[in-house]
């Protein structure tokens, strides 16, 4: 299952739930992103053929994550980019959420073992502006 978030036409997030399954290569997100997501099947004893990429300059004006969860379950919540709550979803082991715009703040439901994945260089705490999150009693779950 593939589930997006928005906020307006803006995508905040794109949640790929560890059950979804598809034949071919599929890409979740817009080509004119600056991180690409995609899911892909081959069968045994195809290739992709060797291959290097090109250098080019690139502008990247925000950050864009990856979060892959390895163990655990934690609650994603979702913010515009002016820091207003949207909703909040819950991620199993397996599941992958694509982190598009605006803000987010994760709270662990279980111990938690993830990967994230972003563009760098990372620049601590010049990268993010931290603001008060949504109380748990708010919350809403978007499944």
């Amino acid at each position: 299952m593939i589930k997006e978030f928005y906020n307006n036409k803006d995508l905040i997030a794109i949640v790929i739930k560890s059950n979804y399954r598809k034949d071919g290569i599929s890409f979740f997100t817009p080509e004119d992103f600056s991180e690409q997501i995609a899911y892909m099947t081959h069968k045994k004893g195809s290739k992709v053929l060797a291959h290097v990429h090109n250098k080019i300059d690139r502008i990247v004006s925000t950050t864009q994550e990856v979060l892959i969860l390895k163990k655990g379950r934690m609650r994603v919540d979702l913010y515009t980019q002016e820091k207003k709550y949207l909703e909040s979803c819950i991620l199993n082991e397996g599941d992958i959420i694509f982190l598009a715009s605006g803000g987010h703040g994760i709270k662990c439901l279980d111990d938690v073992e993830m990967i994230e994945v972003k563009q760098g260089p990372y620049l601590k705490e010049n990268d993010k502006v931290r603001f008060k999150e949504i109380e748990d009693e708010k919350v809403i779950i978007n499944e």
